[in-house]
């Protein structure tokens, strides 16, 4: 159980690129990464426009002169300090998160990046041959995944509850986007619009969510081939789809399915994963993050409750509070965060032993949900015929 104190000696120095006063998603980085004291917010390129990100960020408590106009002034200046940043987050569009985790790599910082990574396959190989060489993590903002549940899920599964898995279905479709709000929604805009986005819009956006979910459930399955199908309903996103199937086949013979969706009207979120196997099911709902579904053949369903003593020690291990107490997605991403700390902390210890079994989302997660992307366009261009996984 998390209880406050600090899991590393220090505070990590720690920068951001993005993220400012008008990002959606800056606000969530820093709670995160500051609310078990393993970092400190010291640096950052906070926005675009130079004056309004040194307004910010002085806003924050960061120096007027470590408020830097981009993040190649960033990387250079704070490298010429003795006491220099260690780690940045990119919080920035889809478009520049290769350049710039690329360049943080070689300025020696560890990085914690939003996904996706990049845009090709080609181009993930390079960031994970990086950050190997430089002996530098990069972790991914798979949110969603630092639920306690979702490693609850994992152990039942390894323990084999379930048994063989057959069927892995994976959702995340939300109505949000049902009309077209980007063209009175700045935020929104960038997402889809092809330069700033890549080939993809929900595929990239929401499903790599639901996907990473159950890599981390069920960490042993490889996908063999996908069929992928994706729609525009709001005409005017072409190329770009806000509706897409894929069906997947697993090396061990399961099949997967996937939707994702913006224009699923009325759902707010709609975030599921659903594990069948042989013996048990458990299913997982971002809206009701506090509970796993398990149901056995023949028995009653079982409803397994955040924080309670019958979970698994690696579930309570990220436990703040007792449980029927509701915790959300602040709370998630605080626990990823913290194991980002500690990742870095072993990598730049050379803690091979610590690193070969500690879970976080890190930069082979990343370059898979790159490659699945890749894979999925593929497929639905090629009139959703079936693609061998590659």
């Amino acid at each position: 159980m998390i209880n406050g104190i600090k899991p590393l000696e220090r505070s990590l120095r720690w920068g951001m690129v993005g993220g400012g006063g008008t990002s959606q998603i800056g606000y969530i980085h820093r709670s995160a990464a500051l609310r078990d004291g393993t970092f400190t917010l010291l640096a950052g390129a906070f926005d675009i426009d130079v004056s309004r990100g040194r307004s910010f960020g002085q806003s924050l408590g960061v120096a007027a002169d470590r408020c830097y106009p981009d993040y190649a002034t960033l990387f250079r200046e704070e490298a010429a300090r003795a006491e220099g940043i260690e780690a940045v987050s990119i919080a920035t569009p889809n478009n520049t998160h290769f350049a710039i985790c690329q360049a943080a790599l070689e300025a020696g910082l560890h990085v914690v990046c939003e996904k996706p990574l990049c845009f090709t396959a080609e181009e993930a190989q390079r960031l994970v041959e990086l950050s190997q060489r430089r002996h530098k993590i990069i972790g991914v903002t798979y949110g969603y995944s630092g639920h306690q549940l979702i490693l609850q899920a994992r152990q039942m599964i390894a323990d084999g509850l379930l048994g063989d898995i057959r069927i892995i279905n994976m959702q995340f479709s939300h109505g949000f986007h049902a009309a077209p709000v980007e063209q009175e929604n700045p935020s929104t805009r960038w997402r889809v619009d092809p330069r700033f986005v890549g080939p993809s819009y929900v595929l990239g956006d929401l499903a790599t969510h639901p996907l990473f979910l159950a890599e981390t459930m069920v960490p042993q399955l490889k996908i063999k081939r996908l069929m992928c199908s994706r729609q525009s309903f709001v005409k005017t996103r072409a190329p770009l789809e806000d509706n897409a199937y894929v069906l997947m086949e697993y090396d061990n013979g399961a099949v997967g399915s996937m939707w994702c969706s913006a224009v699923n009207s009325g759902s707010m979120h709609g975030q599921k994963v659903r594990i069948v196997g042989e013996k048990a099911s458990l299913e997982w709902w971002d809206e009701q993050p506090n509970q796993l579904r398990f149901e056995v053949q023949g028995e009653p369903v079982r409803i397994l409750e955040r924080g309670m003593p019958y979970l698994d020690h690696a579930a309570l291990a990220d436990d703040r509070i007792g449980g029927g107490h509701p915790e959300g997605l602040f709370e998630a991403w605080s626990n990823l965060y913290r194991r980002f700390a500690l990742a870095m902390d072993a990598t730049d210890r050379r803690d091979e032993a610590f690193l070969a079994d500690f879970w976080y989302p890190d930069v082979h997660a990343g370059a898979m949900g790159v490659r699945w992307v890749e894979n999925c366009v593929r497929s639905a261009d090629a009139g959703a015929s079936w693609v061998e996984f590659r």
